[in-house]
């Protein structure tokens, strides 16, 4: 009979993980569960990391270190999951993906990291994630699951295509049975011969509106590449979000103190802080504070740029800027190769200092 009187003991990284389960979620992508061969239980905030250390033959010292977000929920103790997906230059991902099997051991450190809603006081949460930025999202929502938290929650994640979306099927069981759980999905993409009839493109805005009207009521957690953060950082704080209320985790720096939080250097437009746009087809100067739009500067000083829906959707504001910095949000109205080549799409362009377009 099992000894109940005996509390169980808590794992702590001196003693190695075993592997006992690998899930493939997609191509190059697996959940690996541990546990811990003492049968000690698993503490950590859901959101925090685990760092692995991995064989590498042919690396100094023939291992390698990687830190993984755990997938999994400390409302489950008895193991611990972490997911990841190999990039085409993996080292430690990919020996795990090929070489890590039930029975076989590794040394961890942690769990560690900041990026969790365990101590937040929050009612409504909003979980924004690109790709395998999800694991952290999914912990933290499972967790709240698990303690029979009423949930109010808007998850959204981006993927190249429906099939690549990580965790789909256990979310949607998850959202199927309880209204607080609100799912929405992202894809670049369809999957062949499989329509798809939600949202498609790049996140924006416009999305954001759409899949979260009340979300300056929410408090934000986001994860994903840095490209990814910043345009979403840059979306809520066009939108007036405050950003005392956002917070993320990335791919590949996750931190373990306050002091290791890297500083968000963000352009953020100034009312106080004055910009000047030079007209130069027309000659015409306009100084106004950098929170005016290009379209608006136009307009208070005479000059007519043609304008549609004045936000980054359609295109048809799109002028070329042949000196100084602006700082745009878009919807999707311009492409990568056109802002490369110098243009702009007047209607969320902020000037930042002095700035010459072709008007």
């Amino acid at each position: 009979m099992k000894d109940l009187t005996t509390a169980p003991t808590i794992w702590r990284d001196s003693e190695m993980l075993e592997c006992v389960s690998i899930v493939p979620e997609m191509p190059n992508t697996a959940s690996f569960t541990f546990r811990a061969p003492s049968g000690a239980l698993f503490d950590y905030d859901a959101g925090q990391f685990l760092t692995l250390e991995i064989p590498a033959p042919g690396e100094p010292g023939g291992v390698v270190h990687r830190t993984y977000t755990i997938s999994s929920s400390p409302s489950r103790p008895r193991s611990i999951t972490i997911t990841a997906k190999a990039q085409p230059d993996s080292i430690g991902t990919r020996w795990m993906l090929d070489n890590l099997r039930p029975g076989v051991r590794l040394k961890a450190i942690g769990p560690a990291g900041l990026f969790t809603n365990a101590k937040s006081r929050a009612r409504k949460y909003l979980f924004i994630s690109a790709g395998s930025g999800i694991t952290p999202m999914m912990s933290m929502t499972t967790c709240m699951w698990d303690e029979g938290q009423e949930l109010d929650a808007v998850f959204i994640n981006c993927a190249k295509r429906p099939s690549e979306i990580i965790f789909r099927q256990r979310l949607e069981q998850m959202a199927s049975r309880t209204p607080g759980l609100d799912l929405k999905f992202v894809v670049e993409e369809p999957d062949p011969y499989a329509p798809w009839t939600g949202y498609q493109g790049q996140f924006n805005q416009l999305m954001l509106g759409l899949m979260a009207p009340d979300y300056l009521e929410r408090e934000v957690y986001c994860c994903g590449p840095e490209p990814f953060m910043t345009a979403v950082r840059e979306a809520l704080a066009g939108l007036g979000f405050d950003m005392d209320n956002y917070h993320q985790e990335s791919f590949g720096a996750p931190v373990e103190t306050e002091a290791e939080q890297p500083a968000l250097d963000d352009v953020v437009p100034d009312e106080d802080s004055k910009a000047e746009i030079h007209f130069a087809t027309s000659d015409v100067t306009a100084k106004v504070a950098e929170t005016e739009t290009v379209l608006a500067a136009a307009r208070s000083v005479g000059l007519n740029i043609p304008s549609g829906c004045t936000f980054g959707v359609c295109g048809t504001c799109k002028v070329k800027k042949t000196e100084g910095e602006v700082h745009m949000v878009h919807n999707g109205g311009i492409s990568d190769d056109d802002i490369e080549a110098g243009y702009i799409l007047a209607c969320c362009s902020n000037p930042i200092g002095k700035v010459a377009v072709e008007v």
